[in-house]
């Protein structure tokens, strides 16, 4: 028996480069089937549900949905919202009362504890209903999957800034250190090694969440590095911890800020990059020490996209409508790398991701702590895409002095 009824899309969380992709593939596959019998779009997550805040995208233009879907950002704005029980007994009132029978919700892995708690409560309500969890973030956090649809995009992002930044450095010398987000994992930080085209390009350094950071250790690994170098380029993610599992950026703020899933606010302050700098010149005498905090510029840039993100973010949003018809249960759309390089998509149990975080396995992360192995930069290779920038170096010879 087919399931008949409406569609409705929803984006949380944190915006990406590739986001609007899987809104579009969700769009236009859905409009092959009958049994749907119309698209809508919720204008800020659940809030938006809650508040019938919706647009009918059965009445998009195919080509003006195309044109979104290579478009940054959340085309239909986004939350960071997270529903209780009572919250989700306040959708399902909309929900049945605009006979939405197709629920799918772009987000990580807090989008997808949202998608599990509307699955359970439609349950409990003998509601008909399916309920897709589409992946995305740019952290990479998402257990089960390879790889999330937003990572390898803003990957790309960060490995040509610390390109850039290397050029900038090797030119006049000196310590940089790059902030980049990364709560828990170390992912996108991690992807900066992929700047590194010669043996003594930077980052010369990579400090993740995965390993306990000491100031002392990296003011030694920062002295080592300048004297052999001359200059040395640092990327440090931003949820980086002591050796009691403490976030070191919650020793500098005097008042923190939470989200309402409970989560630090990392990524509105300096203070990271200012207690680093000032350890560098503290400690080292070393006098042209900058930072800088990434913060949100990684997740939108334009023109910055992988090639290979965009058609995965795509395919991603066509599997969840194929899978919300083809089987009878809820779910979370999943993808999984198989020879090198491809990929495969599968349904897995919300359960299974929602709420939970994958971190940096311990074979990508080097002895030391301080930077990535090749198996690492072997993964991150094929998501980054084709056509990637490179600099070159002049290889004129030296001319032999006549006075020295």
């Amino acid at each position: 028996m087919k399931l008949i009824g409406k569609a409705l899309i929803a984006q949380g969380g944190g915006p990406t480069a590739v986001i609007n992709q899987s809104m579009a593939g969700v769009v236009a596959e859905a409009r092959k089937y009958s049994q749907i019998t119309n698209i809508y779009g919720a204008l800020r997550g659940v809030e938006g549900i809650l508040n019938e805040d919706f647009i009918d995208l059965s009445q998009e233009t195919s080509c003006n949905l195309e044109q979104v879907a290579q478009s940054p950002s959340s085309a239909l704005f986004s939350t960071r919202v997270k529903p209780d029980e009572n919250y989700c007994k306040e959708i399902f009132k909309v929900l049945k009362a605009h006979d939405i029978r197709y629920f799918f919700y772009i987000g990580g892995n807090d989008s997808a504890d949202t998608v599990h708690i509307v699955s359970e409560q439609a349950k409990l309500d003998n509601y008909e209903f399916r309920a897709i969890h589409i992946p995305k973030t740019i952290d990479n956090d998402l257990l089960i999957n390879d790889h999330t649809p937003g990572y390898s995009s803003a990957a790309r992002f960060v490995m040509q800034a610390f390109s850039g930044i290397n050029l900038d450095m090797r030119a006049l010398s000196g310590v940089y250190i790059g902030v980049v987000m990364g709560r828990n994992s170390g992912f996108l930080t991690a992807a900066a090694a992929a700047a590194q085209k010669f043996p003594d390009d930077g980052p010369h350094l990579i400090y993740l969440p995965e390993r306990p950071f000491n100031i002392d250790n990296f003011a030694a690994d920062v002295q080592k590095v300048y004297l052999q170098y001359g200059y040395c380029v640092v990327a440090v993610s931003e949820g980086i911890k002591d050796s009691s599992d403490r976030p070191i950026i919650l020793s500098l703020l005097k008042d923190v800020e939470k989200d309402a899933h409970g989560n630090v606010t990392m990524s509105g302050t300096g203070a990271l990059g200012d207690l680093l700098t000032q350890a560098v010149k503290e400690k080292l005498g070393i006098s042209r020490v900058r930072s800088d905090t990434f913060g949100y510029i990684q997740r939108c840039f334009l023109g910055c996209a992988s090639d290979v993100d965009q058609r995965e973010a795509r395919e991603v949003g066509e599997k969840a409508v194929q899978f919300a018809l083809a089987t009878n249960c809820d779910g979370s759309v999943t993808i999984h790398r198989i020879g090198d390089y491809a990929v495969e998509y599968k349904m897995t149990p919300l359960a299974d991701l929602a709420g939970k975080t994958k971190h940096m396995p311990d074979n990508f992360i080097n002895a030391a702590g301080n930077h990535v192995t090749n198996a690492f930069k072997d993964y991150l290779r094929p998501l980054l895409g084709s056509n990637l920038p490179s600099a070159t170096r002049l290889r004129a010879p030296k001319v032999a002095k006549i006075l020295k």
